[in-house]
């Protein structure tokens, strides 16, 4: 087990050692930044944001003398914020994924992993979690604005909130990363890798809406299989376990999935 554990720690750090020394990692990261940050504003200062939207409805009452209903800022705004983000990581991530086995096949550094004495379940952890944690980098300084934003509410906002619905943003990530490891593992195009894994995330994503037009327990199972649905629920701050287990279920599939792809090329090459 220690064997193992140290093989994890050395494909970990040899991974997100890559992460910052990789122009196009810090271009993504910039890009994601940027575009997070519009998110941001416009959320909460636009024309349409929260902000506004509340001012007016105050007015309203107001004019009207009618009492308005008392709206909740700061959840609305972690909500929507996460809602945004969600969708960004469908264009993110793929991109962050796709080199992670494609690049070793196109370098030839592949069959040394396969035929090496580290365990492929050992590679394939290591190299998710690498770029997990460089993607949760990214997502570190989106949390310190949120925290500014929300300090100065009143009542202040339960904790449990935001911290529930980042948490649900990670495991989105590391589910989206695992299944766009394996996709990788299966060509050495980056460019294929990334347009497949958007392409099966997107469905992943959108499931829900199909199994809606499917009815009986067919459409039921389908609704279960929906990232987004159970990403909604942990945003909205409802701890549920179902959620839980369908995020850990993709992650092991994919590094399950990850293991045998590489297990066939390793049957291959003896």
């Amino acid at each position: 087990m220690g064997v193992v554990l140290s093989n994890i720690i050395a494909i970990y750090r040899r991974e997100l050692q890559s992460y910052f020394v990789s122009p196009l990692a810090y271009a993504i990261a910039g890009i994601f930044w940027f575009i997070a940050g519009l998110f941001f504003v416009m959320i909460l200062l636009g024309p349409d944001g929260i902000l506004l939207g509340v001012a007016a409805i105050d007015a309203q009452g107001q004019q009207l003398g009618v009492p308005t209903p008392p709206i909740d800022v700061p959840y609305e705004f972690v909500r929507a914020f996460l809602d945004r983000m969600g969708w960004l990581l469908l264009f993110i991530l793929p991109i962050l994924s796709m080199g992670l086995y494609a690049e070793e096949r196109k370098r030839g550094t592949l069959e040394l992993l396969a035929t090496s004495p580290i365990t492929n379940w050992a590679v394939a952890v290591g190299k998710l979690l690498g770029v997990l944690t460089f993607f949760i980098t990214m997502v570190v300084p989106m949390l310190v604005f949120e925290a500014i934003a929300i300090s100065g509410s009143n009542p202040p906002m339960a904790l449990s909130i935001p911290l529930l619905g980042h948490f649900g943003l990670i495991l989105l990530a590391a589910a989206i990363l695992s299944v766009g490891m394996f996709i990788s593992s299966l060509t050495d195009s980056t460019i294929l890798s990334a347009v497949l894994t958007f392409a099966v995330i997107l469905l992943l994503l959108l499931i829900d809406l199909i199994a809606k037009i499917v009815p009986g327990p067919v459409g039921e199972a389908l609704g279960y299989l929906s990232l987004l649905k159970h990403y909604n629920t942990l945003t909205q701050g409802i701890f549920d376990t179902s959620a839980l287990i369908l995020f850990a279920s993709y992650i092991f599939l994919g590094i399950f999935l990850t293991a045998q792809s590489i297990d066939a090329l390793r049957f291959q090459r003896q």
